[in-house]
């Protein structure tokens, strides 16, 4: 990763005081040792004050991000790698993957991870698959990078996706990713600003569509995002000097100055 450019040494009048929309990932990016601080809190408070937009784009099942839509000081947020989204103060999704029938997408994505179990019979489904609606998650702790590989071409093979974050592994439809997820709420529900306003933050391999340059010409990494450095084909522009939610605490300040 050498052509990332340290966040520190950038000046904010240089590529953020035309930021207008922060998208960012949530767990490893925003919470620190998996939860929110109160620095976080107020730094999306900050923003909203600002007048600059926060949108949620995360790995995170659909159950569980519709509370974060309706609660944080964000304008929305996107469940499950960019399968549906939630507008801010909205507690029922909009799917941006379709979906003709649930059931039996429910049941192709159960027999893919069958599949997936017979050569790794130790994943295990993750406890918030049963809240899931686009995509199926098991836990990724104890699967090697070649074992990632692997699972990778499998689901391929079957005519799945996949990706995985530090939380979990995903089976997903193809297709199926935050840059696509976010282009798509950026169209219909922000289209006031172009993609030179949109600043993306990550920190993980399932960020790696926000890293996009085509897509998204400004982004940034929390400080952890080195651990995968040598896994990401994108890449990010910049990079914090601190990991996790401190890291966007310290995006934030730039953004504000």
């Amino acid at each position: 990763m050498d052509r990332l450019l340290p966040l520190s040494e950038v000046s904010s009048t240089q590529c953020f005081s035309n930021v207008r929309l922060v998208a960012t990932d949530m767990d490893g990016t925003l919470t620190r040792k998996g939860k929110f601080t109160s620095e976080l809190l107020q730094s999306l408070q900050n923003l909203a004050t600002a007048g600059i937009k926060v949108v949620i784009i995360t790995g995170r099942s659909a159950g569980w991000v519709s509370g974060l839509a309706y609660y944080l000081p964000v304008v929305g947020a996107v469940a499950e790698n960019g399968g549906l989204f939630f507008l801010g103060g909205s507690e029922k999704p909009v799917a941006l993957s379709p979906i003709p029938d649930l059931i039996a997408h429910r049941q192709h994505l159960a027999s893919a991870f069958q599949q997936l179990q017979t050569q790794f019979p130790q994943i295990q489904e993750s406890v918030d698959n049963r809240f899931r609606v686009t995509d199926w998650t098991f836990d990724v702790q104890s699967l090697s990078i070649d074992d990632l590989k692997t699972l990778s071409n499998l689901c391929q093979e079957m005519g799945w996706g996949f990706t995985y974050s530090n939380v979990q592994c995903h089976i997903k439809p193809l297709g199926q990713d935050k840059a696509n997820g976010l282009l798509q709420v950026l169209r219909e529900y922000f289209p006031q600003y172009t993609c030179e306003q949109v600043v993306t933050v990550g920190d993980s391999p399932n960020d790696e569509s926000l890293f996009d340059e085509r897509y998204f010409p400004v982004s940034v990494g929390v400080a952890n995002v080195l651990e995968y450095a040598n896994q990401l084909q994108h890449q990010p522009v910049y990079m914090t000097s601190a990991a996790e939610g401190e890291g966007f605490c310290e995006l934030v300040r730039m953004i504000l100055l």
